[in-house]
């Protein structure tokens, strides 16, 4: 135990157990050309324990629980966490889910829950685990074929279940918007983050079965850091990602140098009808088309807004990870 204490305190952070909700309740807070100019030095992040063989080796069963951890001196600032562990007998597949610009202007203890509390990841974790959805639970935004085809995947394979973890995410759109914002989060999550996650909880704990998705800030956040480090996950994924048209070009080189360095990588887009970043996102994919990248490209219903977060995103990310972290094709 005094092992464990003194690693957790070289990196910095500290950690506030909660016991995982069980209802749908909110819980509360504890918490301008294509190549970018050269990136400036940017320090390591702490360094994250090993997991030891013997924490690697206890197996479930796991009680459900949600940990947050607080990381007060990386590359990007202070930055808090929320991991939410599922009840489960066997080790689970990671999604990191970032939010979107708005809960970057909050403090980082409750820009962390920007997921949980006010995209309502919460309720959408109990109801995908409780099948059939309903309209309802995507506020009324998809269609009912929609509705069908995502209850038609869970009959036939019920939702297993991921760990999910929500960092705080700081705002790299502000001035410039330039891509090389994103480096020191980048290395935070991917020297820090990534080897916490696999040493505290019961995580599967390889790169094929850890995936980065977000949402809009969150979306381009996730392109950035996963086309970076693509070494280090199994899916790449963003929803109605904030991206511009000058950048495609060198999203596009980074798409192709990725897969030089994982081609097992699944990378998936998904923007929505009223997404304002819609014509983007398509002639983004249609330009991966045209260099023979392979990735997702999905369109769904909705605005891009709060509403489509606890409605159509939520459940979209869930369902797709729970499949493409396992090796699945996604609903």
């Amino acid at each position: 135990m005094r092992t464990l204490l003194l690693a957790l305190a070289l990196v910095s952070c500290t950690e506030e157990p909660r016991v995982a909700p069980t209802s749908s309740a909110t819980a509360s807070s504890v918490p301008t050309s294509s190549t970018p100019p050269a990136p400036t030095a940017v320090p390591s992040a702490p360094s994250a324990p090993a997991p030891s063989a013997t924490a690697r080796a206890v197996e479930g069963p796991w009680p459900a629980a949600e940990h947050t951890w607080r990381f007060d001196d990386t590359p990007a600032g202070r930055i808090d966490v929320v991991v939410t562990v599922p009840e489960t007998k066997k080790r689970l597949p990671v999604l990191i889910a970032l939010h979107g610009q708005t809960e970057a202007f909050k403090p980082p203890a409750r820009g962390a829950r920007g997921w949980l509390d006010d995209y309502a990841l919460t309720k959408a974790l109990a109801r995908v685990k409780a099948p059939p959805l309903t309209r309802a639970d995507l506020l009324r935004i998809a269609p009912q074929d929609r509705i069908a085809e995502l209850n038609a995947a869970l009959e036939k394979q019920p939702y297993e279940g991921l760990i999910v973890v929500t960092p705080f995410t700081p705002d790299i759109l502000q001035g410039e918007k330039e891509m090389s914002a994103a480096i020191p989060f980048g290395r935070f999550v991917v020297e820090t983050l990534i080897p916490r996650i696999y040493a505290d909880t019961p995580a599967l704990g390889t790169p094929a079965t850890t995936g980065i998705d977000g949402v809009s800030l969150g979306g381009r956040v996730s392109l950035l850091v996963g086309l970076a480090h693509p070494e280090h996950f199994g899916v790449v994924a963003a929803l109605q990602p904030a991206i511009y048209p000058h950048e495609l070009d060198e999203l596009t080189r980074r798409v192709r140098e990725a897969r030089k360095a994982n081609a097992a990588f699944r990378l998936r887009l998904l923007t929505s009808d009223g997404d304002f970043y819609r014509g983007t996102v398509g002639a983004f994919a249609k330009q991966l088309d045209r260099a023979s990248l392979a990735h997702r490209h999905d369109v769904v219903a909705g605005p891009h807004s709060y509403a489509f977060n606890r409605g159509p995103g939520a459940y979209e990310m869930l369902l797709f990870h729970d499949r493409a972290l396992r090796g699945q094709p996604g609903p």
